[in-house]
């Protein structure tokens, strides 16, 4: 078994390949980056820690009216922040080294920088190896866009994902502005969406709404200079920025590939790899797994466990398919957001606007009534089938924990969970999640859905 590329998911694939395969390798794009791919070294990990370093600076905020004494001026390190965030990064890259080890300690691990698919150099530029194996997996994942027709975007900007990194850095007292060309967290829930931005934009981060860059250029000061379209005044502005951070998607790592010399078929717009449901290309012995595959969400969790169910496939131990149906996600904004199943908009155009009920609730966390904080965009939303059994859609959360708390309510999805489950379900009393099992007021009715009392 080869696995090219040293992600979530070509990791998860060859740890479990090497406990049943002859030789087990993992190939590893060229990249300064330690094992682990994106999630590990610039996404997942270090976004939520420096997201939680945010979140204490709030709590500092609320801890004197919680009777805490704290200094009228207190201040965020971002050096500290960072060497911490950056050595527990190390560590995992570490940890994913030792493990590929010690599971199969009598076979050799290769890690080497990616040539083609089955034409590699190793790290020290050695004669070109030929290796062959009866399975491929391509795992490379991917990386952030630049717009590169936007004169100075790739000279003069950094990468990474917007609101979430907006998020927290206003958080730890940085001025941020998001220039955003049309909608918020395309994809999700837009009614979700606006309660995210909306409590972004109420606790400091700027917006620029319908706007287009159209160049940045480095003054002598070092400064940024940005120059952009407001397509609503359709004016030309300009202001200055210490950075300019693109969030403007991924993009599959598949160019280097080789990808038609070996007949792999692929979106020649977007790069990704065709796959079928149990992962294959159109190449016999040749899978793909995690961001590459076309129609695969680009979520850890799904490459991780796509991986794994691969390589216990290809040992013939199992049959087991991944499920890429109902699968949980959060979002680290400031106010969290969490879903699972179905946007409203998406559910309103399969089941038409009749067939829907979605019950709803403006609700306030205990935890901000002492602190007197702003709860106004603290929301819950159930989307249901509004005839039969009134199966669960889609649900919808934003407030603290988020992610905790949809990842407990996904299982219920697993198991086809009804309304009249959800209500069946008795409440862990006094937690923001209760909330759930208690929604009775529908958007069809027109009534106040602010939860009132205990």
């Amino acid at each position: 078994l080869v696995v090219v590329g040293g992600g979530s998911g070509g990791l998860a694939c060859s740890k479990e390949g090497k406990q049943r395969a002859s030789v087990g390798v993992i190939l590893s794009i060229g990249t300064k980056w330690g094992l682990g791919g994106t999630c590990v070294n610039v996404g997942c990990i270090p976004k939520k820690l420096m997201h939680q370093s945010a979140l204490l600076g709030g709590a500092v905020k609320d801890a004197a009216k919680y009777g805490w004494s704290i200094p009228d001026k207190v201040s965020h390190d971002w050096t500290s922040m960072s060497s911490a965030v950056q050595n527990h990064v190390k560590s995992l890259n570490w940890g994913h080294r030792v493990q590929l080890q010690d599971k199969a300690p009598t076979e050799q691990c290769f890690f080497m920088f990616l040539r083609s698919i089955v034409y590699l150099i190793s790290y020290l530029l050695c004669p070109q190896t030929v290796l062959t194996a009866e399975n491929i997996v391509i795992a490379t994942g991917g990386r952030p866009k630049y717009p590169a027709h936007i004169p100075g975007a790739m000279e003069h900007g950094i990468t990474n994902v917007a609101l979430e990194c907006a998020g927290f850095l206003t958080g730890i007292g940085l001025d941020t502005t998001i220039m955003v060309r049309s909608i918020a967290l395309r994809g999700f829930d837009q009614q979700m969406a606006g309660l995210v931005t909306a409590h972004m934009a109420s606790h400091g981060t700027q917006f620029l709404w319908r706007c287009i860059p159209k160049k940045v250029e480095k003054l002598p000061s070092g400064a940024l200079q940005v120059t952009w379209a407001d397509t609503n005044s359709q004016c030309e502005e300009q202001a200055t920025f210490d950075t300019v951070l693109w969030a403007v998607g991924r993009a599959p790592e598949t160019r280097s590939l080789n990808l038609e010399g070996v007949g792999v078929a692929h979106n020649k717009d977007t790069g990704k790899i065709i796959v079928t449901e149990d992962e294959a290309t159109s190449v016999e012995h040749i899978y793909a797994i995690g961001d590459i595959g076309e129609g695969r969400p680009e979520l850890t969790p799904t490459a991780i466990k796509a991986g794994r169910l691969l390589a216990r496939r290809l040992a013939g131990i199992s049959s087991e398919l991944m499920n890429y149906h109902n699968v949980p996600t959060t979002v680290f904004t400031p106010l969290e957001y969490g879903c699972v199943g179905l946007s409203e908009e998406e559910a309103e155009r399969r089941h038409g606007k009749d067939g829907i009920e979605v019950y709803h609730a403006f609700y306030k966390p205990l935890e901000f009534t002492v602190a007197e904080r702003d709860a106004s965009q603290c929301y819950i939303k159930v989307v249901c089938k509004r005839d039969g059994d009134r199966r669960i859609l889609g649900l919808h959360f934003t407030g603290p924990s988020a992610g905790e708390v949809v990842q407990g309510f996904a299982l219920g999805f697993q198991c086809g969970a009804t309304y009249s489950d959800l209500l069946a379900t008795v409440g862990i009393h006094p937690t923001c999640a209760e909330e759930l099992t208690k929604l009775h007021i529908t958007k069809r009715s027109g009534l106040d859905a602010t939860v009132t009392g205990c």
